[in-house]
């Protein structure tokens, strides 16, 4: 049964309802004020949305949790997953029967361990003849050139170093090829110079043996006559 509202003055005719009314009247209240007073209060609300936060926070953290716990699954898959344990088990069955394989012919295979492998040879099928001719020369080739790529592989962490001292050669060969040319362009003249003294020696030779002559000029005779020697 609905209770009557106290502050309504319409409905209901008691001693409040009229009191309400007279102040109305009167002006000290309006009706305005009354139905304000009518609404709810806002704390009910923040209430209600107080919970409805804690229930999407709990949900928030089962969802987070239900996460933690898939990528346990996850990372945890290779142990405990039934897949990857079957996977394991025959691996290790397999591994089993090989171990027990070899430890009931372990007799024979130390026998055939102590004698020397000669004179056998493996029985290959002739369509993969050729194939194991090709085998065998790379084989060859590969165990030959092993000393030499090994050798690369040492080397490789002083490459820095051994550029460094190739750079500082080639520098030097700089220099030296400049002074190269400097001598040989020196020793072209001297050359030159040498066929030049070669020419001049013959003439100064020649000189010295066959002095030249000079016109002589003699004094004049009683008779007035010149003569040139």
């Amino acid at each position: 049964m609905a209770t009557a509202n106290l502050w309504d003055p319409a409905p209901a005719p008691n001693a409040a309802g009229l009191l309400l009314g007279h102040f109305v009247v009167s002006g000290l209240v309006t009706q305005e004020m009354l139905n304000i007073s009518k609404k709810s209060a806002p704390c009910f609300v923040n209430f209600s949305r107080l919970q409805q936060i804690t229930n999407m926070q709990a949900e928030i953290n089962q969802k987070n949790l239900e996460i933690e716990l898939l990528k346990l699954e996850k990372d945890t898959a290779d142990i405990v997953h039934p897949s990857f344990l079957a996977q394991k088990c025959q691996t290790l069955q397999s591994m089993n029967n090989h171990l027990e394989a070899v430890l009931k012919e372990k007799r024979s295979l130390r026998q055939r361990l102590l004698k020397p492998m000669c004179q056998e040879h493996l029985p290959i099928e002739a369509s993969y003849h050729s194939d194991l001719v090709h085998l065998l020369e790379l084989a060859v080739t590969f165990i030959e050139r092993l000393e030499t790529h090994l050798e690369t592989i040492r080397n490789i962490p002083h490459l820095d170093e051994r550029e460094k001292k190739m750079s500082k050669a080639l520098a030097e060969m700089d220099i030296l090829v400049t002074k190269t040319e400097e001598l040989a362009e020196n020793i072209l003249k001297w050359r030159e110079q040498q066929k030049e003294v070669s020419s001049c020696i013959p003439k100064i030779l020649a000189e010295e043996n066959f002095p030249p002559k000079h016109d002589v000029t003699m004094p004049p005779l009683p008779l007035s006559s010149k003569v040139h020697v």
